[in-house]
């Protein structure tokens, strides 16, 4: 099946006489008609023991996403930021080192440098931009994972999928890759080597900010058994009966071990409901995306001539340094995400803000509404105007998140409000 077909079709395939629909199953735990039933869920058997750990509502959809970006096995979290934990502590632990690169969410980024950090683990940031060569010299005997963004979120910045993943190989570790900002409707990165995918589904996956949630997608293509690195998976783990991940159960073994060891432990399991709300969004996700780039291309070409803006920052245009990039991994568009500057700082930025009528100011991205929000009054507001440019959100940014409305009512308000904004 064509990617459209799979996000209206994939994940559950009603058998005659059951629900069109896919049902929320609205229970914590299952019934069973033996005690040896029950038992062989303990060893891992397939089926289901508790929510926790895992929900049949919440399969499915894991089931479409992998399928959406071609991998062997998913699993839902109840945040982005979950996921992409989970998708790291899966294979690491205390006094190990990742790579990752720098241009990252800002919450992502706080994950690594300071919780992680607190946990045990080394991080090195890198430069999204740098040669193979520099990439190289931050790796250590104890680099377990390298991780980056196809789009970075709010900067933009397009990763090269080939180059982190050739880098990462010759190391012999996995690239964990958040795919979030392109979906895979615009970018499916296991095509171009890497080999785990995570996704905020809150943002355009589910699409119309209803439900938090997250997923983790294995590729299947790496061989965690090729080197001693990664015993979590090769050795038998003694807390279940000393399975082998690797061994039991074959390119599921990494999804499985999430499963039976960090959502057991720690939770972070969405809710059937969440699952179920996100199910509609990826329904239309095809749909939605389209919609979203296009409007924004028109928006960030119509930015890009305003006398009232001093600078534009979208990889659709052809102005833009990632341009290139995004053509190659991105050919169809990349995210409805834009970042511009408004003439004359700060407060007429402000200004800016307070004049818009359609876009609303939210702090988050992604969905079908056209929102926007000025960081240095607002996220940023604790940094200085120095320091607010040494982490590259200047004075006069505006992140403009662009809707699924008609452009040309965004454009006229945002026009209206660029006017008002150097009166």
């Amino acid at each position: 099946m064509n990617i459209e077909t799979k996000c209206v079709q994939e994940g559950y395939k009603p058998k005659s006489g059951e629900p069109r629909v896919l049902p929320i199953y609205q229970s914590t735990t299952y019934k069973y008609d033996t005690n040896e039933d029950m038992a062989a869920l303990f060893d891992l058997q397939p089926g289901y023991m508790y929510t926790r750990l895992a929900n049949p509502t919440n399969d499915a959809v894991a089931r479409k996403i992998a399928a959406l970006e071609g991998g062997v096995a998913a699993v839902l979290t109840s945040s982005g930021q979950s996921a992409n934990f989970f998708a790291m502590f899966n294979i690491c632990q205390a006094g190990d080192h990742i790579v990752s690169s720098a241009a990252i969410y800002g919450g992502t980024f706080n994950l690594l440098n300071v919780t992680m950090r607190k946990l045990g683990f080394d991080i090195t940031f890198v430069d999204p931009d740098a040669t193979e060569e520099e990439l190289q010299a931050a790796f250590k005997p104890n680099t377990k994972l390298v991780f980056a963004e196809t789009v970075a979120n709010p900067a933009l910045t397009i990763l090269d999928i080939e180059k982190f993943a050739k880098v990462a190989h010759k190391n012999g570790v996995p690239l964990i890759v958040d795919n979030t900002f392109p979906t895979p409707i615009n970018c499916r990165p296991f095509e171009f080597g890497a080999d785990i995918v995570t996704h905020s589904t809150t943002k355009y996956m589910e699409g119309h900010a209803s439900t938090i949630g997250g997923c983790i997608v294995d590729s299947g293509n790496f061989d965690w058994e090729k080197s001693d690195k990664y015993p979590g998976l090769t050795e038998p783990d003694e807390s279940y009966h000393g399975a082998v991940y690797t061994k039991d159960f074959g390119k599921a073994g990494y999804i499985t071990k999430i499963v039976a060891q960090l959502l057991r432990d720690l939770g972070s399991t969405p809710a059937p409901q969440n699952a179920f709300y996100l199910n509609l969004g990826l329904e239309t996700l095809h749909l939605r995306v389209e919609r979203h780039c296009q409007n924004a291309q028109a928006v960030a070409q119509w930015l890009e001539k305003n006398e009232n803006v001093s600078w534009v920052n979208y990889p659709g245009l052809e102005s833009n340094k990632y341009h290139a990039l995004a053509k190659k991994y991105m050919p169809n568009g990349t995210c409805g995400v834009i970042s511009f500057g408004v003439k004359g700082g700060r407060e007429t930025a402000i200004k800016f803000m307070n004049s818009l009528k359609l876009a609303a100011i939210v702090t988050h991205v992604a969905d079908a509404r056209t929102c926007v929000l000025h960081p240095a009054s607002s996220t940023h507001r604790q940094l200085s105007d120095a320091e607010l440019e040494e982490c590259g959100v200047g004075i006069d940014l505006i992140r403009l998140s662009v809707g699924i409305e008609n452009v040309n009512d965004i454009i006229e308000d945002l026009e209206q409000a660029l006017i008002n904004s150097q009166k």
